[in-house]
């Protein structure tokens, strides 16, 4: 999720209501964060601030990402291809991007990713980099492109500052998650921790999940298997918390195959049950398909 304060221009009501929105935002309230971004844009129609509408607008829209509600893309591309402030045509392009991942649809997400980092470098602004650079890491990831993904995720570690925040613990997993892919465990396991303690010493648990599931798999992959269990269920409790369906699929995934690799073979189906109930219930089969071959090679918690 990326939304950033508009320029103050001067102090308006309007201003005031985005500000709140983003307080909001930085304590964890989304429906109060969104609530204020809508606010925010009704003023600056009835204002006819412009640019403050396509600001409010960019980060109501990010949020909306963020509680999985994709909505109509046209009124961002339009930011794109018309705004003059090259801020708010940067945080359009990348929800757009975000938008289409969240889609599958890689290509396009690529294509306006490409337009944000672009923009982006234009304004030399070193923490939107780091957006763009992981960004477009999180795309190539998803296309298993580990080393240029890796690369990426390098890149916009760079450019985060060094104190803990949000961005650079979500960074600090995705590198950690493409270590651990390229079974470069050491580093991997490094990564995830150093990036669980900043969700944990921040306070947000929305984000605990990921690193969580990304453990559990590293911890699978090296057979530690009631660590790689203790991780998987309480990413499944904090993404159940939350409704992070994406997170829930991929947690009832891993939790079957790290039940069904200690035997546990009725737990194991109960999840993969589960699992099939709910993503794919036309689909009967998949519980005992699930039961008969490792799933971690189907599975890519970034795509």
């Amino acid at each position: 999720m990326r939304v950033e304060r508009p320029r103050q221009r001067r102090n308006n009501r309007g201003r005031r209501t985005l500000a709140a929105g983003l307080d909001a935002l930085k304590r964890g309230d989304l429906r109060l964060a969104l609530d204020r971004f809508g606010s925010a844009m009704a003023w600056a129609l009835e204002h006819g601030e412009s640019d403050l509408w396509d600001r409010a607008l960019c980060n109501h829209f990010s949020v909306e990402i963020e509680l999985g509600q994709v909505g109509d893309l046209s009124e961002l591309r339009q930011i794109v291809l018309r705004s003059a402030d090259p801020e708010n045509a940067f945080l359009a392009a990348y929800n757009v991007a975000r938008a289409y991942e969240l889609e599958k649809d890689i290509g396009r997400a690529l294509f306006y990713a490409r337009i944000a980092r672009d923009r982006c470098g234009r304004l030399n602004r070193r923490e939107w980099m780091g957006w763009s650079h992981n960004q477009t890491g999180n795309l190539l990831l998803a296309q298993s492109e580990l080393e240029d993904a890796c690369a990426e995720f390098e890149q916009a570690l760079g450019f985060t500052e060094a104190r803990a925040s949000i961005e650079r613990g979500v960074i600090l997993d995705n590198l950690g998650y493409c270590r651990v892919l390229q079974g470069r465990h050491r580093e991997g396991f490094d990564h995830l921790f150093k990036s669980l303690r900043i969700f944990v010493r921040l306070r947000v648990e929305r984000y605990q999940s990921y690193p969580r599931l990304a453990l559990c798999h590293a911890f699978l992959d090296v057979g530690r298997l009631r660590s790689a269990l203790r991780h998987g269920a309480r990413a499944l409790e904090i993404a159940t918390a939350h409704s992070d369906a994406i997170s829930i699929k991929n947690a009832h995934y891993l939790l079957g195959e790290t039940y069904h690799q200690l035997g546990h073979d009725d737990l194991a189906r109960d999840y993969f049950t589960r699992l099939q109930q709910r993503f794919y219930p036309a689909a009967r089969h998949v519980p005992e398909l699930l039961m008969t071959i490792d799933v971690r090679p189907l599975l890519n918690l970034r795509a």
